[in-house]
């Protein structure tokens, strides 16, 4: 026995959780497959809501955009000469209460999103500044071309470049090269040499991180700084932070050690990640958050959200007599598919809708206050209350984000899990983090806090947590422990 779902079930569950911009791209491809569907451009709109408000027109009902539940019925039969004949007035019949409804909803959950003249050529000056890095590989191959070296260590220096990764560093030893080639490790090591000497960024062709940093301080002609000597001499107390072994090591103070390991941490661990893709996110918030005359508003974003009909075209071809069935019933599957994918958008953005109304409600303190106050919710409360199941919620948070007061956050962010207080209320895990971080910011440095330092003090607040838990925020905030945080 297996489960399956029906493909129009299928498109609504991918309309629900598709991120707004992915959304447009759905649409646009169901656009060119059903030639039933088209779109209604804003502008469009706008003018016929002035005609109609000007009493140049009558409304047209004509749009489909919130269909009732039971329009996907089998339509109606009826006689005609002794012959039965599908009924399709009967059907498009009951799209004529939605166009206007549609534009009420879309004016009363639309923020306009208006761009200045400023905003604009800011915009435009970002795309335009915008450029494309070559790989790490392509720029030290065309280094190679470019550079001094004699021409019998170009297939050398090649094969070095072949064996650097993404980061910069290279992943052969030079015994397993020159077992390949035929060469002597003398041989490849001069050439490497060479490369890690002149080619840009500095430090790379490093065989370990020690080396790396090294050969960044060298090309700055530095071999005679202390940072120098600690990287050469005290590589493994620095990656424990051992400053006082290494003052000693040194014959020098530890204010001198922490200076020079502070300009240690300015040089590069990884050169080649100048040359990676920059994988950047852009993000469409889906709603907006807001106080207006002292009330909260839940808005949403329709600005990206294709505003469908269908076409009169089509509809004028079903209703003549003379069409054939053949044509009749391929208009026809068209037309409903393009009412189930209009009925699906709306139906998204009303749950969207729906779920924020009730973070907004339950997360208000959050809205007012910040990150502290966040407050425990599941997704199964906010199932309850808005009316559907608990995988329709976390479908429809998934990638959707909220523009609030407190900035722009994932949806799924309000959701977390809580601790219990000794006063009887709860407070969210986010929000313990949150403490933590800061408490941990504030400390002396020269006697940093200790985890069960912080426990002692979220108890003071009414908060009992473990040992451990504060040590799994500790890391997940990328703070070291305590040892390894003390300034001297």
């Amino acid at each position: 026995m297996s489960q399956v779902l029906a493909p129009q079930l299928q498109q609504s569950l991918a309309l629900l959780q598709a991120p707004t911009l992915e959304l447009r791209a759905l649409v646009e491809q169901e656009l060119q497959q059903n030639i039933a569907l088209e779109e209604v451009s804003v502008q469009e709109m706008e003018q016929q809501d002035k005609e109609e408000r000007d009493g140049e027109r009558q409304p047209d009902m004509s749009d489909p955009t919130e269909p009732p539940a039971d329009l996907y019925k089998d339509p109606a039969t009826a006689k005609d000469n002794g012959e039965p004949v599908d009924d399709f007035q009967a059907e498009f019949e009951k799209l004529t209460q939605m166009d206007q409804e549609w534009r009420d909803y879309y004016n009363q959950t639309n923020i306009p999103m208006r761009s200045t003249e400023d905003d604009e050529e800011r915009r435009q000056f970002m795309f335009d500044s915008l450029t494309s890095n070559g790989s790490l590989q392509e720029s030290l191959l065309e280094q190679i071309r470019m550079s001094d070296l004699p021409e019998v260590d170009h297939q050398i220096a090649e094969l070095l470049v072949g064996n650097i990764d993404d980061k910069g560093f290279l992943q052969t030893s030079l015994q397993d090269m020159a077992m390949v080639t035929s060469l002597s490790v003398e041989r490849i090591e001069e050439v490497l040499k060479s490369l890690q000497q002149m080619f840009h960024p500095a430090g790379i062709g490093a065989r370990d991180l020690r080396e790396c940093l090294m050969l960044q301080l060298e090309r700055q002609g530095r071999q005679s700084a202390i940072e120098y000597k600690i990287l050469d001499e005290h590589f493994d107390a620095l990656g424990k932070r051992r400053v006082p072994e290494i003052a000693r090591g040194l014959g020098i103070s530890t204010d001198h050690v922490q200076e020079a390991m502070a300009r240690i941490a300015n040089l590069d661990p990884r050169p080649g990640n100048t040359y990676q893709p920059e994988n950047q996110v852009y993000i469409v918030p889906e709603v907006f958050v807001e106080k207006k005359n002292e009330e909260w508003v839940v808005s949403t974003n329709n600005d990206h959200i294709p505003r469908l009909r269908i076409s009169n075209v089509y509809k004028d071809l079903m209703a003549q007599a003379d069409s054939s069935p053949e044509i009749r019933d391929y208009i026809r599957d068209k037309i409903r598919a393009g009412k189930f994918l209009i009925k699906s958008i709306h139906q998204r953005q009303q749950t969207i809708t729906n779920i924020a109304k009730e973070i907004l409600k339950r997360q208000q303190e959050f809205f007012e206050k910040g990150v502290t106050h966040l407050k425990p919710l599941t997704m199964v409360q906010v199932a309850e209350v808005v009316g559907v199941h608990e995988t329709t919620v976390s479908r429809a948070v998934s990638g959707k984000y909220m523009q609030t007061p407190q900035g722009i956050f994932e949806m799924k962010y309000f959701f977390t899990s809580g601790i219990q207080t000794e006063d009887g209320a709860g407070v969210s895990n986010t929000s313990v983090k949150d403490m933590v971080a800061e408490m941990f910011g504030k400390e002396d440095q020269t006697k940093p806090l200790s985890d069960q330092e912080v426990v002692a003090m979220l108890k003071e607040k009414g908060i009992n947590i473990a040992r451990r838990t504060v040590a799994k925020y500790r890391s997940e905030l990328n703070i070291l422990p305590s040892n390894l945080r003390k300034v001297y």
